[in-house]
């Protein structure tokens, strides 16, 4: 776990040093968009520029804004953890194709507690959320844990406040496993957040932040920020009926069983996956190309770095508790999707 968190501050490190590099060279490949892949893509970026001098200039900026961008076309690629539609994609013009998948995970901030101490279940976590469930000595956490004794502390629930394809992850999930959820607040990449003790961070960095000074909080952000910040997170009960903990395994689990081709635009929802050991909010992170880029060398050079990195950079998605996609997917992907891009 140690040589873990040494790479992921690594990365952010080399994160900036990649993204100041990409601006300054117009060969390099330009994209943005969703922060949940941001400390994979910075490594995969670090490891290409290495080889090939070519680099990444990648804004986090969230999933509504790297969609945005690509229909903007300021950038060569979009990345978002809520898939578009096969009608937008067709409506745009535009690919879409997984690059990773991973976890957003419940992360808190309680006196006494420390990683994967604390049990909890889907229903449970959207009462939470909703301001039900509005302090941590509820009989209902209680019942979770026995044995565990809960501070009379008051729960304060920290959300995305831009536009985030892992809020639709999350509320996707809230809304597979609570009736409640999905008929008063639903799925979207951005919600009314009914807590009335609600409070917004910009990006997975914004919330790992605020759930890291705010005593009592509770939020959900992409797996390697919790471990990168050494935020507690919370075993999940899956559908299974089972208490998992989330790392790079379980969320192969629940991405075992998917038909990636089933859903057009290979969008397909992992959320509360059946598998004794699947992680019950796994989700891929997918890129959006256009058919016809404006401009064909730049979508070529973004097709040569996601071709790199599905080859090289598997070890290095392992590492910071991603999971790569399968080598069989990525001969489809390259196969189906990609040779629909003009070249």
């Amino acid at each position: 776990m140690n040589t873990k968190r040494t790479l992921l501050k690594s990365v952010a490190a080399a994160a900036l040093a990649t993204l100041a590099l990409g601006s300054a060279h117009a060969a390099d490949i330009t994209g943005a968009g969703a922060t949940f892949p941001f400390p994979i893509y910075a490594k995969w970026a670090e490891m290409y520029k290495a080889q090939t001098g070519i680099g990444l200039n990648y804004q986090s900026i969230g999933s509504s804004g790297g969609i945005r961008q690509i229909r903007a076309k300021t950038v060569a690629f979009g990345a978002t953890d809520a898939p578009v539609s096969g009608a937008d994609l067709d409506k745009d013009g535009m690919v879409q194709f997984p690059a990773i998948i991973g976890g957003t995970v419940p992360v808190f901030n309680l006196d006494g507690f420390k990683q994967g101490e604390v049990r909890i279940t889907g229903p449970v976590l959207a009462e939470m959320f909703m301001g039900k469930i509005t302090n941590w000595k509820d009989p209902k956490i209680a019942a979770l844990n026995p044995g565990k004794t809960f501070p009379s502390q008051a729960i304060t629930v920290v959300h995305r406040a831009d536009g985030s394809g892992t809020t639709f992850n999350w509320t996707d999930y809230l809304s597979v496993v609570s009736k409640e959820w999905a008929d008063t607040v639903g799925k979207g990449a951005a919600v009314k957040w009914p807590a009335p003790t609600s409070v917004g961070g910009r990006g997975n960095e914004g919330v790992a932040a605020n759930v890291s000074r705010t005593r009592g909080s509770i939020g959900y952000v992409e797996y390697a920020y919790a471990k990168k910040n050494n935020i507690p997170y919370m075993q999940l009960q899956n559908a299974d009926g089972n208490f998992v903990s989330p790392d790079d395994k379980t969320f192969a689990a629940a991405a075992a069983g998917v038909d990636w081709f089933s859903v057009p635009g290979m969008g397909v929802s992992m959320v509360n996956a059946k598998g004794k050991d699947a992680w019950p909010v796994s989700t891929a992170s997918f890129i959006l190309m256009y058919k016809e880029p404006a401009d064909k060398a730049q979508s070529a050079e973004v097709l040569k770095f996601f071709d790199w990195s599905f080859k090289n950079g598997k070890q290095a998605a392992l590492d910071l508790d991603y999971v790569p996609m399968p080598d069989a997917v990525t001969a489809q992907i390259r196969q189906r999707v990609w040779g629909q891009i003009a070249k």
